[in-house]
């Protein structure tokens, strides 16, 4: 098996478990190749001959995972994602096993699974136009300011930065939102608007019910509270009822569709997959490319499909 492993040294807290992974994954007659992405480095750079492997393992965090997954949209190759980051949130949504021996046994098997992946288009402050994947969620407001807050202390809290974020943005802005979900429209006011294709955080809490990367769909959340402290509502029932089966996620109105449109009152912070863009937009669009990738997966997740 030829197979190729992009790493980010820069993800996370520079855990060696990627070279752990690999000496897993390798048997003899196999040929594995490790390309080192550098900061600010596109990963696209790396991935131009993709197809010549029969497997490529993208280690890092949601970022570096998300581009590469956008840069293979649609490419017919198997791609696996390692979780070198710090929240790991795609990986955790596969719901594959964690340790390194287990996915690479899980690559050995090569039953890859068609996933889908979200497209964020959006037009920044001087009128530059951008174009972007994302695999989890992406939104303005609220959502965006705690990740533009929390980008500073990552590296050394790891996740407890997004906890210290929270307490310094208590008094988040209250915009009103027009959403436009495949031709219909809402008006609907809050402090998020945030468009999802996989809605399961930290603690394995889903934000909303039902939301899989195989539907072909996108969810739009929009976060009817109008301070921070009412959100302690709808984490309260996360924790109660994590699946969100039982008694919902009040203080979250949610739409479906596959192609989306938002515009905002005010100018808001734009964020995409934990990554907070520079300046403030007032609207973006985004789209469902359905089964754009090939994703390996064990017999644990919930996107396993019987042979």
């Amino acid at each position: 098996m030829r197979s190729l492993i992009i790493h980010n040294l820069s993800s996370g807290f520079g855990s060696n478990a990627i070279f752990e992974f690999e000496h897993e994954l390798v048997r003899n007659g196999d040929e594995c190749v490790m390309r080192v992405l550098e900061p600010a480095m596109p990963v696209s750079d790396l991935l131009g001959d993709a197809e010549e492997f029969d497997l490529v393992v993208v280690s890092g965090g949601d970022g570096t995972v998300t581009n590469a997954l956008y840069a293979l949209r649609n490419r017919d190759v198997c791609t696996c994602v390692f979780p070198s980051g710090t929240a790991n949130l795609l990986f955790a949504n596969l719901g594959n096993g964690p340790e390194p021996a287990a996915i690479a046994a899980s690559c050995r098997g090569l039953k890859p699974t068609p996933l889908d992946l979200g497209e964020l288009r959006w037009t920044d402050e001087d009128g530059l136009a951008h174009k972007e994947g994302f695999g989890i969620m992406s939104g303005m407001g609220f959502d965006a300011e705690l990740m533009a807050s929390a980008e500073s202390g990552k590296h050394a809290l790891g996740e407890a930065a997004y906890f210290t974020a929270v307490l310094a943005n208590l008094n988040p802005k209250v915009a009103t939102f027009t959403i436009t979900v495949d031709g219909k429209t809402y008006r609907r006011k809050g402090i998020s608007c945030i468009v999802a294709n996989a809605a399961m955080m930290q603690g394995d809490i889903n934000i909303i019910p039902d939301c899989r990367m195989d539907d072909g769909n996108l969810d739009v959340m929009v976060l009817t509270t109008t301070a921070a402290v009412q959100l302690l509502v709808p984490v309260l029932a996360g924790f109660i009822d994590p699946e969100g089966s039982l008694i919902g996620r009040p203080g979250i109105e949610r739409f479906s569709g596959k192609e989306i449109k938002v515009s905002s009152s005010i100018p808001l912070r734009i964020q995409r997959d934990g990554d907070s863009a520079e300046g403030f937009v007032t609207s973006y669009e985004a789209s469902c490319i359905p089964g754009s990738n090939l994703v390996v997966v064990d017999e644990h997740s919930p996107y396993h499909r019987q042979s």
